[in-house]
């Protein structure tokens, strides 16, 4: 017991490291939030397997490769910097716009905008009768479909959107990808579902959509031009023939964190006729300047 009571006071740790450790844990969170889906993942797993052999080249003193990695490093510290400038900007922007709390737990209100621009979008192609197919990342990052097509990195609008599937357009045929506030790319080429007997009532870009969702955690907008209807895929299932105020919610279900989305849908069904539904803070407002 005293044997315990000694190593327990040995043991002791001083709050300041308690609070490096934490704020260390936090910012390599954040960072891997920030680069998630992009580019700078297959960059950081090949920096790490670089870092791992230089440990191991000092641990056996092999002189001449860890100076050659050392030499390397610098130059590669400043190659990063000029390659992966558009990242590191976005991210940067990301930051300062959201704030480090909305990193971590994920804005409501972000949600709601981005369901209503995608709602609205949709709404417009219906309207017009124009084909598309919008893909929307969630936690599986999408990055290596997205460089199949045309890398944007736009600001997300429902006018901008609607723009991208114009018949006549270069990049109408393919998929556009959406990640929070940022259309990513466009004319995406993506894995189709299966071909089945079920599939038989589907077109391409219906079974396009089932089989992007079945692969990834991503949700599909499905908008056809021969119906001029609206579907959602989701997990390998597909809801068809929504209305734009149906979708928004959907949406916002599916993108909200949890707790929030449950919280809505008990609104929701409270607004149907099960009860008088509490008072609720307003959602976000889109723009004229927003839709476009």
């Amino acid at each position: 017991m005293d044997q315990l009571q000694a190593l327990a006071a040995d043991l002791r740790i001083e709050p300041r490291a308690l609070l490096d450790i934490l704020l260390t844990a936090v910012l390599i969170y954040l960072v891997l939030r920030l680069i998630q889906g992009t580019r700078a993942v297959r960059l950081a797993i090949g920096a790490a397997i670089v870092y791992a052999v230089y440990v191991v080249a000092l641990e056996l003193d092999l002189r001449l490769l860890s100076g050659i990695l050392q030499t390397g490093a610098v130059v590669g510290l400043v190659a990063l910097v000029v390659v992966f400038q558009p990242e590191l900007r976005r991210g940067l922007d990301r930051l300062g716009r959201v704030g480090s709390w909305a990193l971590i737990g994920g804005s409501d209100s972000g949600h709601k905008r981005e369901a209503k621009l995608l709602a609205n979008a949709a709404a417009k192609l219906t309207r017009r009768r124009t084909g598309a197919l919008i893909v929307v990342e969630r936690d599986t990052g999408l990055g290596d479909m997205g460089e199949t097509g045309v890398l944007m990195h736009a600001d997300l609008s429902a006018e901008l959107l609607a723009s991208l599937f114009a018949p006549g357009y270069p990049l109408h045929d393919g998929a556009v990808i959406v990640r929070g506030d940022e259309i990513v790319a466009a004319g995406v080429m993506l894995p189709l579902a299966e071909r089945d007997d079920s599939m038989e009532q589907y077109g391409t870009r219906h079974r396009a959509a089932l089989g992007v969702t079945e692969q990834t955690d991503a949700l599909a907008i499905v908008v056809s031009e021969e119906q001029g209807t609206i579907s959602l895929a989701a997990g390998s299932s597909i809801d068809r023939d929504l209305d734009e105020s149906e979708l928004r919610q959907r949406l916002y279900d599916l993108l909200a964190p949890d707790g929030v989305s449950s919280r809505a849908r008990r609104l929701s069904r409270r607004r149907n006729g099960n009860g008088p539904a509490p008072p609720t803070a307003t959602e976000p407002e889109i723009t004229e300047a927003e839709q476009r």
